[in-house]
């Protein structure tokens, strides 16, 4: 009982710092986004990159924010160090990574660089139209921001950087020099212009430094709190549903290269979906959860394009998968559909027989006429209107149009129904004629039930039990995901709210699809008993 309760305790703890944990990044992040006007989403994205330990890249002319972007986050840590450069074609490494120790070349016939007031002894790092960066700073930066080492002179010194936030007004130039550096960085976001009016005016009518952000040190970062972070991210479960979505985005965007050819093509590689899981469950710890849900997985949306006519058909591909795949696969409905009708076919044909029976059937033409059988020549008229044939009853005698071979008119008589439905009688110069309305045989299938045996019911009843419990599984697992109750989607610290639609429609659809299958095994089931 002693070790139930301390276990207890210790849950409640957890819970507690979790809690915290999510409280003081939605604070931070509320005080990172006063004063700016259509940047919250990208000051949030740049946030998460830093927690989790990737780099940004920020695509987008001048003046529109990409160094405010980074000159407000370093305000949301405490300890540390920020360095930033604007890279030029003319940038050397001396100025990135910091001059030449020329008593250790002197006296130790050493090459080694003073780093410490540089790039390689900081914390957040924002370099400015990084595609000037020359060959020997890609090459530094390569390791630095894939396995976070700096190669001076002969050691390999390990570096604390937290984050690299990159931005230039175009994209890599294409060539394969930069495709490494450019794979690297893992989120890119477009920055424009302030689009909305209302922004627009306050935007130039604010007197307020935008660079000037005053964070109380309580509510920032310090380097510890981010160290410990990063081991529980990694405990971060990722679900089956996320897996499944991740794959069908995958399929999906192979699909669009098919159909695109090279120029176009999306290039994803194996590091980038790698480093994708690792930005989900930053989000999901985040956000107070201890597994990756599928309102994290819009995130891709800002992972996987290469050029910006790109991102409208990733956005695409992401919605329409987390629509009709989220939940649906992880829940096996395709399976459950595919067993209901294997079963339902077996049962049919156990307890159903197709006995053929002859039926006579009235023979049309054109589907217009029928034919009569005259049992002699005593008037004109071979053909009549199968619509006014359907129109004659057996209680009170009608003119009626009869027609030749070429379906012209040429009588009209008096017509009464005999109790026989193809027979009718027919008065021509005061004299009745009896006549019939050709016909023909068909075969017809009619289905009699036959009880089935006792022992095929019982194997049904058992299969049917079986089926019965496995969507009641379906159905309670669907119910742990909760997103009718859940926060986790009415409110997502990086996630458009609006996108909980998306989920919530596929969630729905799923109950709905549980609830059908349910249905239709009880008609199953209720045919065979």
């Amino acid at each position: 009982r002693g070790i139930f309760v301390l276990n207890q305790c210790i849950n409640h703890l957890l819970i507690g710092c979790m809690v915290k944990t999510k409280e003081k990044i939605e604070g931070l992040v509320h005080q990172l986004c006063e004063g700016l006007y259509e940047r919250e989403e990208v000051m949030k994205l740049a946030l998460l990159a830093t927690i989790s330990g990737e780099s940004i890249f920020l695509l987008g002319p001048p003046g529109v924010g990409k160094s405010l972007i980074a000159r407000r986050l370093k305000n949301a840590f405490n300890g540390g160090k920020s360095f930033e450069y604007l890279m030029t074609k003319f940038s050397t490494p001396d100025e990135v990574f910091g001059p030449i120790s020329i008593k250790k070349l002197k006296e130790e016939d050493k090459y080694e660089r003073l780093t410490s007031e540089y790039m390689p002894g900081a914390t957040i790092v924002f370099l400015d139209e990084i595609w000037k960066a020359s060959s020997s700073i890609q090459n530094a930066l390569l390791t630095i921001i894939n396995e976070r080492v700096y190669r001076n002179g002969e050691q390999e010194n390990k570096v604390d950087i937290k984050s690299i936030l990159t931005a230039s007004n175009e994209l890599p130039p294409n060539n394969a020099s930069f495709g490494p550096l450019w794979d690297r960085l893992l989120i890119r976001f477009q920055m424009n212009g302030v689009k909305q009016r209302n922004s627009f005016i306050k935007l130039i009518t604010d007197t307020k430094d935008v660079y000037d952000v005053n964070i109380p040190a309580e509510n920032q970062i310090n380097l510890d709190e981010l160290s410990e972070w990063g081991k529980e991210i990694n405990e971060v479960e990722v679900p089956e549903e996320v897996l499944n979505t991740i794959q069908f985005i995958r399929e999906k965007i192979e699909d669009f290269n098919e159909k695109k050819g090279q120029e176009e093509a999306i290039e994803i590689y194996d590091r980038r979906w790698k480093k994708i899981i690792r930005l989900l469950r930053t989000s999901a710890y985040l956000n107070d959860r201890k597994q990756i849900d599928l309102m994290d997985c819009f995130l891709m949306v800002h992972c996987l394009w290469n050029t910006p006519n790109q991102i409208e058909p990733i956005k695409d591909i992401v919605s329409e998968v987390i629509r009709k795949h989220g939940y649906s696969v992880t829940l096996k409905l395709g399976m459950i559909r595919k067993e209901l009708e294997a079963f339902e076919e077996e049962v049919n044909q156990e307890v159903f027989v197709n006995h053929i029976i002859e039926e006579k059937l009235p023979k049309d033409y054109d589907e217009t006429y029928f034919q009569v059988e005259k049992p002699n020549n005593n008037f004109e008229g071979k053909y009549l209107k199968i619509n006014d044939f359907n129109k004659i009853s057996t209680d009170e005698s009608q003119i009626v149009n009869f027609y030749d071979d070429e379906f012209k008119l040429v009588n009209r008589l008096q017509t009464i129904k005999e109790k026989d439905e193809f027979s009718l009688s027919v008065t021509h110069n005061s004299q009745t004629y009896k006549l019939g309305i050709e016909t023909l045989i068909k075969e017809k299938k009619k289905r009699i039930f036959k009880k089935p045996h006792k022992l095929v019911s019982a194997f049904w009843t058992e299969k049917a039990n079986q089926l019965t419990t496995f969507i009641k599984d379906q159905q309670q697992k669907l119910n742990s995901f909760s997103p009718g109750d859940s926060d986790s989607l009415s409110f997502n610290l990086f996630i458009d709210e609006k996108l909980s639609k998306i989920v919530l429609a596929n969630y729905n659809e799923a109950l709905q699809k549980l609830k059908e299958y349910k249905l239709w095994l009880e008609k199953i089931e209720h045919l065979y008993r």
